[in-house]
């Protein structure tokens, strides 16, 4: 533990090509981390105060890969304006995005960390004017490829758009064939060594709002009107209980999350730049079943994060040991053939007898839900059981063991009634009327 303040300075831009410089300072330790932007932007957008604002959150935000180093209870801001409602939201980034981070370290952190920064006491923005398009944040994965086929289907115009892509980032979107904006993130390389010593902290950082906030300076920058994320409902189940509050794996995955870093980027922006996820309504199940439908990225999508590492991506799209293995595979399975989804994996992650104790995981019957970006614990449940009634499954060496405890323990009304939830549409969502309505019926 560390008594020392994290000081987060004054963002400087460099419009020799767009680069942003994001200086920080841990008491003696001092650090830069750095944006690159493509050709494009809207140079008029750099001195507007809605960009001003933006940019400082993303100050914030970026700042927690190195806050974790020593995670001291005093963040100073002090060169920045926040208003109060963006004051709360870096907070709740550092408090529960760190979540994960403070649990498996045993810091107690929550409701103990102070943030001091200016008050932005600017009444009404002025509205930004911005395009009626969508930048599409593209993982590699299947929920964002989903969001492909569903913006496609709907005919909607849409960007692609990633940090630092590498691997089956630039497969997938080399496949989607649509001009992408890539962003490049410099991370200070004194913070990554520092990072690997036994006397600095190490751990987990909320990504999908590190990559979020980079999303809405382009949003601005580059004229797009909406930022769609593929966010499923179960994002939103936790872990663990650590220090009197459920810890979350995907925090920034969330709907709570959601909602408040959607009601602070539109108040930035005038109400005109709006954030949402397009697959809130839905299960990973359902989104399972809607990817099955296409094969186009059978052969360039992954979603095993052991396999895609900072460096870049190695060997094969999947390590076929990790729990986001294991439970693609599983929610995969009822919707594909079995042939196809072996052809994907390598080969048939069921019945393969080493898997059983992570099975049990995901399912609920030991331990606790994996640290990892996998659905529900009911929703891996339920497809144990739906796969013991089918017939290319039924025998494979997992479902043989865990069927019956499976059954023991949830009891098979509910794991009928789970079937069948999974496949109904949520209505709790942040999608605007104006796409709900084009993209929806092709979800069906």
């Amino acid at each position: 533990m560390s008594d020392l303040a994290f000081k987060i300075h004054r963002p400087i831009i460099n419009t020799n090509g767009l680069e942003i410089i994001f200086p920080y300072s841990l008491g003696e330790l001092h650090f830069e981390e750095k944006l690159q932007f493509p050709n494009g932007i809207n140079s008029k957008t750099l001195s507007a105060h809605s960009f001003e604002r933006l940019l400082f959150l993303a100050a914030c935000i970026l700042g927690v890969s190195y806050y974790k180093l020593l995670a001291p209870y005093e963040i100073d801001a002090s060169d920045l304006s926040l208003s109060q409602d963006e004051q709360k939201l870096v907070l709740d980034v550092y408090e529960n995005g760190l979540g994960e981070f403070f649990a498996r370290n045993n810091l107690k952190r929550y409701g103990k960390i102070k943030l001091s920064a200016n008050i932005n006491n600017q009444q009404k923005e002025k509205p930004l004017k911005l395009r009626s398009r969508i930048l599409l944040p593209i993982g590699g994965g299947k929920d964002s490829l989903v969001s492909v086929q569903l913006l496609e289907k709907a005919k909607l115009d849409f960007t692609p758009f990633a940090v630092n892509p590498k691997g089956p980032i630039i497969s997938s979107i080399d496949k989607i064939e649509r001009q992408p904006i890539y962003v490049k993130r410099i991370l200070d390389k004194e913070m990554i060594r520092l990072s690997e010593q036994s006397n600095f902290y190490n751990g987990h950082v909320p990504s999908t709002a590190i990559n979020s906030i980079i999303a809405t300076l382009c949003a601005v920058l580059y004229d797009y009107k909406y930022i769609a994320l593929s966010n499923e409902r179960s994002a939103s189940e936790g872990n663990i209980e650590f220090d009197g509050r459920e810890v979350n794996h995907q925090y920034s995955k969330s709907f709570d999350f959601e909602k408040m870093f959607s009601n602070v980027i539109s108040d930035a922006t005038g109400g005109e730049l709006q954030y949402f996820s397009l697959l809130r309504p839905f299960s990973e199940v359902k989104i399972a079943e809607i990817f099955a439908r296409e094969n186009r990225f059978d052969e360039v999508f992954s979603s095993c994060n052991q396999n895609f590492k900072l460096t870049g991506h190695d060997g094969s799209l999947w390590c076929t040991n990790c729990p986001k293995c294991h439970f693609t595979f599983l929610i995969l399975a009822p919707n594909m053939d079995k042939n196809r989804l072996n052809d994907i994996f390598g080969h048939n992650l069921l019945n393969v007898e080493k898997n059983e104790s992570a099975y049990r995981e995901l399912t609920g019957l030991k331990g606790h839900k994996p640290w990892e970006c996998v659905g529900e614990i009911l929703e891996a449940a339920a497809m144990i059981y739906a796969l013991s009634k089918n017939e290319q499954y039924q025998n494979d060496i997992i479902i043989s063991k865990l069927s019956a405890d499976i059954i023991d323990f949830y009891g098979t009304k509910k794991l009928q009634q789970a079937l069948s939830d999974l496949m109904k549409d949520s209505n709790v969502h942040l999608i605007p009327k104006s796409i709900e309505q084009k993209v929806m019926p092709y979800a069906k």
